[in-house]
Formats: C-alpha cells, structure tokens, sequence
C-alpha cells in the first residue's frame, strides 16, 4: 500500500507508530478476523453479521468499533441502518491465516 492511499500513514512516523497499533489491535483478533470474512462474504448488516459470526449485538459493536478505530471497515447508512464495507486495509483478510 502506498502512503498516499493508505490510512495506516501519517504525517509523522509517531502518527503512523499510532497507526499502524490501531491496525494490528484490529486484525489481531480471531473474532474481528471472522467478522471481516463474514463482511467480504456479503453480510453488511448488524443483523447478517449476528446471523454469520454467532456474536450477540453488545459484542458486534464492540468489536466493530475496534475494525473501524483500526481503518478495516467503514459505516455508512442504507435506510436509516448502520452497513458495514471492507476498507482497502481490511482486505487483508483475504491474506491471513484461517
């Protein structure tokens, strides 16, 4: 990922360190790993989410909270509803272990 694409790359190399923490706190999870799949895999909702990774809604925010703090998802709105996209960072899911 290039710098000027990338929202792990600050403008100075603390904020990239800060970064780069956020990041890896987010990927690091088994539990935020299976809930990026079940977002590459079509699941957007809070509700699809539940139903693929097992997780009651408390839990779902938290961690949800965390991947978005960690740039690898977005929140939009679709109908007055909270939907969750992959961001580029997020498509790392594609890259890590099973």
């Amino acid at each position: 990922m290039s710098g000027k694409n990338s929202r792990t790359v600050g403008n100075s190399i603390e904020e990239t360190r800060q970064y780069h923490n956020r990041y890896f706190r987010a990927i690091n999870s088994p539990i935020r790993r299976k809930i990026l799949k079940a977002i590459k895999d079509g699941s957007e909702t809070i509700d699809d989410l539940k139903v693929r990774t097992g997780l009651d809604v408390d839990a779902l925010n938290w961690h949800l909270s965390i991947l978005e703090h960690g740039f690898c998802v977005e929140k939009e709105r679709r109908d007055g509803k909270p939907v969750y996209k992959l961001t580029k960072e997020g498509k790392v899911v594609d890259y890590l272990e099973k």
